[in-house]
């Protein structure tokens, strides 16, 4: 009797297993996604800058919140909003994370998307560069490279990445000279990024 018990549930099984096998044979295997078992892709890809633009945006993009949000991978939310800077009126998109603002990206109302300014630790440019980068991994000297910053960059001095026109770093630091004149050379060495600039035209104040 307690040998029957035992049997009975292993040779009710047994179909369920057959069917199963039979299942698996008739799969269409072809249609499975392998890339999305891969463990280096179930947390995406990070956003770069590169000399094309920033992740998905280019000179191309048209400053809508649904081109944007998809040139961004919907990484972020979107916070829309519009200001003045020299006489003109621009549109922006600020990519939140939380409350956090991680990105602006702005240009003309209807048009395209002409720079985006970047403050994002996690987004780096091809080159390898990312906030917190010193001044001297870059760069030994800021003559004919460097500007001081404008707007609320006033405080700063922003450079032109050496492989791309179109991209920046703005650095920030302590400097205890005058505020209209640059900081010296020493002083700079130990200043780090604090923003990544895209220009959908290149920048010509920074020569």
């Amino acid at each position: 009797m307690t040998v029957r018990i035992r049997v009975r549930p292993m040779l009710l099984a047994l179909p369920l297993i057959l069917t199963g096998c039979s299942s698996l044979s008739n799969m269409s295997w072809p249609d499975i996604s392998w890339s999305g078992m891969n463990p280096l892709n179930w947390f995406g890809s990070s956003l770069t800058v590169s000399d094309k633009g920033v992740g998905g945006i280019t000179s191309s993009t048209p400053l809508t919140e649904t081109a944007v949000k998809d040139a961004l991978d919907g990484d972020y939310t979107l916070r829309s909003g519009m200001s003045m800077s020299d006489g003109k009126m621009l549109s922006f998109f600020q990519a939140m994370d939380g409350k956090d603002v991680k990105m602006s990206i702005s240009g003309e109302p209807k048009g395209n998307v002409q720079r985006v300014d970047v403050v994002d630790p996690k987004v780096e440019s091809e080159w390898g560069v990312k906030i917190g980068t010193p001044f001297s991994t870059l760069y030994s000297k800021a003559f004919d490279v460097c500007v001081k910053g404008e707007g609320d960059d006033a405080e700063n001095v922003e450079c032109k990445a050496p492989q791309s026109a179109h991209v920046t770093y703005v650095f920030s630091g302590i400097w205890h000279g005058p505020d209209s004149l640059m900081p010296s050379d020493d002083a700079l060495k130990d200043w780090k990024v604090s923003k990544i600039i895209w220009r959908a035209n290149p920048a010509n104040n920074v020569q």
